[in-house]
This record gives structure tokens, sequence and C-alpha cells, in this order.
């Protein structure tokens, strides 16, 4: 075999590795996005099946007004503080709290377990019994897998 053969043989070995590299990011490109795509019609669906319920107590003091889809991998739960005026609460004590109880909820929780499984962050935003806004709490995903 001449060199040039070689060299020939090489190229079009080269070229049909290329051609399947392409081939597999394309059907796996594919395969991701479907993925995605299942995942966030189940998330939609959830939403939708949670606001169908609201608002509803969760606890003593505590209302679940609505869940929102604000951002990709992003779900926000809106809850009002029905026993708290903005005016006479200690905001930062009350923020602390229910930050630290929230964590150690959301990792227990099986009602989350998509949320986990597809590295949602986590967003409850509180508002006082007259809907004005107290604070927000963010949870990401490492924190309550």
């Amino acid at each position: 075999m001449t060199e040039k053969e070689s060299k020939k043989r090489q190229n079009i070995l080269l070229l049909v590795i290329i051609v399947i590299a392409i081939g597999l990011a394309v059907f796996f490109q594919f395969f991701l996005s479907e993925k995605a795509d299942e995942v966030n019609t189940e998330v939609t669906e959830l939403v939708e099946k949670y606001n169908q319920t609201c608002p509803v107590p969760i606890q003593e003091g505590i209302r679940l007004d609505s869940v929102t889809l604000p951002e990709e991998r992003v779900v926000q739960y809106n809850l009002t503080l029905s026993k708290v005026a903005k005016e006479t609460a200690e905001v930062d004590v009350i923020k602390e709290e229910i930050h630290k109880s929230l964590l150690s909820t959301a990792k227990g929780n099986p009602g989350l377990q998509v949320f986990r499984d597809n590295d949602y962050t986590l967003i409850y935003s509180y508002s006082d019994k007259k809907k004005a806004f107290l604070f927000d709490l963010k949870i990401l995903p490492d924190q309550y897998k």
C-alpha cells in the first residue's frame, strides 16, 4: 500500500467517525429533549393540580394561595401568613424559623420528588394577612436533595 492510499484510508476512516459522532450527538439531543418535554408536562400538570385546590390552609396560620412556574426549573409557592401583619411582625425572625422548617420538610416531602429528580429551585414567597409582601425564601436543588 502506498503512502497516498494510506492517507486516503485515514481520511475516509476519519470522515466515517465524524459522521457517526454527529449522528450520535443528534440522537442524544433528540432523546434528552423528549425527556425534558415529558418532565415539563409532568411539572405543569402538577402545578395546575395544586392550583385547583388553592387557596388551601397548609398548617395553622399558613395558607397556600397559588403555585407558579416563573422560570425554567423554578417553582414558586405563594403563601399567606394569615396571623401576621407586616407593620408589627419581626420579619427576620419569622423568615429564619420558616427557612429552617422548609429545609427539613423539602428533603422528606414525597410531593417534591419530581422537583428533586429534575433539579428545580423552590421559591417560597410570603405575604401578610393584608397581602403585603414579606419575604421570599429560595431553596436550591443541592439544599433539599
